[in-house]
């Protein structure tokens, strides 16, 4: 059965206070036989041991209620699978997880039925296993009921069978398993892995055979911009829940409108209950208020965590206090609707910048353009890799398959290929005589010379080595100006914000300098080709290429 879970009013929802799960056809016995369960779970670590029927939030009720009311008795299969939870940090994520999953023990009917609950590390874990055994050891019925070994972090159910599994999250584990439900603590973190699509895409098969199994993401947003299986999960619950696409997750996701992070409006604690549930419980927004001017008197990188992880505020860039202070103005200069050939289009000259590295390294290419008539620079990018990266580069394999996607990078299958692909790019702003020059890092670049070459792309006129390092400090510089002064207009492609987040400036004397050294194994390629087309376009080039009267025998002067 297909059931619309959109809810479209969830910012008037926020603003009220009141819960961010839709009107559902729920079966009432099921739901309310789950609630009254949980409500009887206990917290151990809490003064007074008081159950969740006075320590409970009536929001994290609605989701046990939709998840268990979606249930249908007679078919047992469930119409809600999936569940995403976004909420901020100490608003109970992990107990709530945690005693979801008892109660999901303790109302299940399937003997031998599997339960896994995982977290991202093994503290987390350990937390989620200490509130499940320190409820069970404050009630007499359950301490009969469940069988508790600590060696495994399970929990048997002596009558039924069915266990409870408390993890990290390894992919290799999960991968294979047939859960009658499963709960996901942190997604964000645990989607850095690198094979953690595939365990998902591996739960959702074993899932199948079970047709009352679920699966529930609950999480914080990401301390960097999201990617990997979190963008994904999250992007789509979006949709889900703005009505742009069916699915069968529940979307409960308490961010602010992006109107009002735009705005700065989310800074007025005022607004801060609006994605903090559990406040008067496990929070206060009084306290938060302390946190927050703490983390707001230092700024920077504290303040964006911070944000991150108290209020939900997505990172677009991840700013540093030593990155490039370009970045504070690189969303504000995005243009989503330049391509290439627009920019051919609108630009009376475009330079090209270059740079790559070894077979594990990305090859990036930019072109920057001077708008006709504003002569405001225009910048679009693209990187090429061979798949070995994804190998080598297991921590950012997620990030670069994202980039794939995006269309921002092209993986291609030989080593070489990704030459061509740049000289064929180039070929067009040749052959559409706008061709100011190309610059490239003169170390290890004699294959795409070459390339160009035989496209009839060479000499000093229209290809030069452009010196790294310090002697940048003018491209640098520039780049920071247009920026700053809103006269260049770039792509806003994700690839490129990554680049411009992971820049780290050096000082050299009076000098800056961004460089690949300094900046470790996080990608900069985009940035560097787009310095190197900055260097070249601030000699104030003029535009060639080949003519099709060259082609006849005819030049003109």
């Amino acid at each position: 059965m297909q059931v619309d879970l959109s809810c479209l009013d969830w910012e008037a929802r926020l603003r009220a206070g009141t819960s961010l799960v839709p009107t559902l056809p729920l079966h009432t016995k099921p739901a309310e036989q789950a609630v009254a369960v949980f409500d009887k779970l206990r917290l151990a670590d809490v003064p007074g041991t008081p159950a969740m029927a006075e320590a409970g939030g009536e929001w994290f009720r609605d989701i046990i209620r939709a998840l268990f009311g979606s249930l249908d008795p007679v078919t047992r299969a469930r119409f809600l699978r999936e569940v995403l939870l976004l909420v901020p940090k100490k608003n109970s994520k992990t107990t709530n997880g945690a005693l979801l999953m008892l109660t999901a023990l303790l109302v299940n009917l399937r003997p031998k039925a599997k339960f896994i609950l995982t977290g991202p590390t093994q503290d987390i874990a350990e937390l989620a296993f200490e509130q499940i055994k320190g409820a069970i050891a404050l009630d007499d019925v359950l301490r009969g009921l469940l069988h508790v070994r600590d060696h495994k972090k399970t929990i048997t159910h002596r009558r039924s069978g069915a266990e409870l599994e408390i993890m990290t999250f390894d992919p290799n584990v999960l991968t294979g398993q047939k859960p009658a439900g499963i709960l996901i603590d942190e997604l964000h973190v645990s989607a850095k892995m690198s094979k953690a699509a595939s365990a998902l895409r591996q739960l959702r098969g074993g899932m199948l055979a079970t047709p009352e199994a679920f699966m529930v993401f609950i999480t914080t947003q990401s301390e960097e911009p999201p990617a990997g299986v979190f963008r994904a999960e999250l992007l789509k619950a979006r949709a889900i829940r703005d009505g742009r696409q069916p699915g069968v997750m529940l979307p409960v996701l308490y961010e602010f409108p992006e109107a009002m992070v735009r705005s700065d409006e989310w800074r007025n604690p005022a607004r801060w209950a609006m994605v903090t549930p559990n406040a008067g419980r496990s929070i206060t927004v009084d306290r938060l208020r302390e946190e927050f001017a703490i983390v707001n008197a230092s700024g920077g990188d504290d303040l964006r965590a911070w944000a991150s992880q108290h209020l939900n505020i997505e990172i677009g860039l991840a700013l540093r206090s030593d990155g490039w202070s370009g970045a504070e103005y690189w969303e504000a200069n995005g243009d989503p609707d330049l391509t290439l050939e627009a920019l051919i289009d609108r630009s009376e000259v475009i330079t090209v910048g270059i740079d790559g590295g070894g077979n594990d390294d990305l090859l990036g290419i930019a072109f920057l353009g001077r708008e006709k008539g504003t002569r405001r620079w225009l910048l679009w990018i693209r990187a090429f890799a061979h798949p070995i990266v994804l190998q080598r580069r297991k921590a950012e394999a997620p990030r670069l398959l994202d980039f794939e996607d995006s269309g921002d990078l092209v993986l291609v299958e030989r080593v070489g290929d990704d030459a061509c692909c740049v000289a064929d790019l180039v070929l067009q702003v040749y052959e559409a005589g706008l061709l100011g020059g190309v610059g490239l890092d003169p170390h290890g670049i004699g294959h795409i010379v070459d390339e160009l070459a035989e496209r009839g792309i060479s000499g000093p006129k229209l290809v030069q080595g452009i010196t790294q390092g310090w002697q940048l400090n003018g491209a640098i510089k520039t780049l920071e100006r247009m920026l700053a002064g809103g006269t260049l207009v770039h792509a806003a492609q994700p690839l490129m914000a990554w680049c411009v987040s992971n820049a780290i400036v050096v000082p050299r004397g009076n000098a800056i300098s961004i460089t690949k050294a300094v900046s470790g194994s996080a990608k900069i390629d985009a940035l560097m080709a787009a310095l190197d087309a900055v260097a070249l376009m601030s000699l104030h080039p003029v535009a060639q290429g080949s003519s099709v009267y060259d082609t006849r025998g005819i030049s003109i002067i």
